[in-house]
């Protein structure tokens, strides 16, 4: 993998490799209690509050509206995510799928980083995060029996999972204010790595933990 030369991509990259364990908080908006899709937004922070970095869709408009509620996470989008500084760090796309959806990832200045791929599976939730070339780097799978769990691995060794956190009765019957828990303790995980899986962490969220996606 190449380097990374956006230097707003680095900051969130270090960051990343500072700490172990990261929370996500879905920024709630009012319409979601009545039933609507609305654009989804993250703010990420280490266990201990510290602030570390924000992530929001970009599709605006009523066109983009419209699609949200029709097409939800089959639609195509881009998710821009800023580091601490808010500056932007990485840009993930997602094309127009009806089937095994996949998320582009790219640095802060449009270089391709890597990929996230969804694959065919029976009883378990599968997809592959693969490098530039598309080589797969890791797999992702979520047991049968963990429905909210996702582990990363390479080589069969485990680097990372992402866990759903419970948000409230009302938050999880009536919206789709998800918080979730990633946790990254491989022991050879550098900065590419580190931001794929958090690029992997917001497609579980995108593609499994919302209502939209669940239906």
């Amino acid at each position: 993998m190449d380097p990374i030369k956006s230097k707003p991509t680095a900051l969130l990259g270090d960051a990343l490799v500072a700490a172990k364990e990261f929370r996500f908080k879905q920024i709630h908006e009012l319409a979601e209690l009545f039933g609507f899709e609305t654009r989804n937004r993250y703010a990420l922070s280490t266990l201990d509050g510290k602030a570390v970095g924000y992530a929001a869709e970009q599709q605006k408009g009523f066109l983009g509206f419209i699609f949200r509620q029709v097409l939800g996470h089959w639609r195509s989008f881009e998710v821009h995510v800023f580091n601490a500084n808010r500056e932007t760090a990485l840009i993930l796309k997602h094309p127009f799928r009806w089937f095994f959806q996949r998320l582009e990832v790219f640095d802060g200045d449009g270089a391709h980083l890597g990929s996230i791929q969804q694959r065919w599976a029976l009883f378990t939730k599968s997809f592959d995060v693969e490098d530039t070339r598309g080589k797969v780097r890791y797999q992702v799978r979520s047991p049968f029996f963990k429905f909210w769990t996702f582990t990363f691995t390479k080589h069969g060794q485990e680097v990372a999972t992402v866990k759903k956190q419970w948000s409230g009765l009302l938050s999880e019957a009536f919206t789709d204010k998800d918080n979730f828990r990633l946790e990254m303790h491989g022991p050879n995980l550098d900065q590419e790595d580190r931001l794929l899986i958090f690029s992997a962490a917001v497609f579980v969220d995108l593609q499994y933990f919302e209502r939209k996606a669940r239906n």
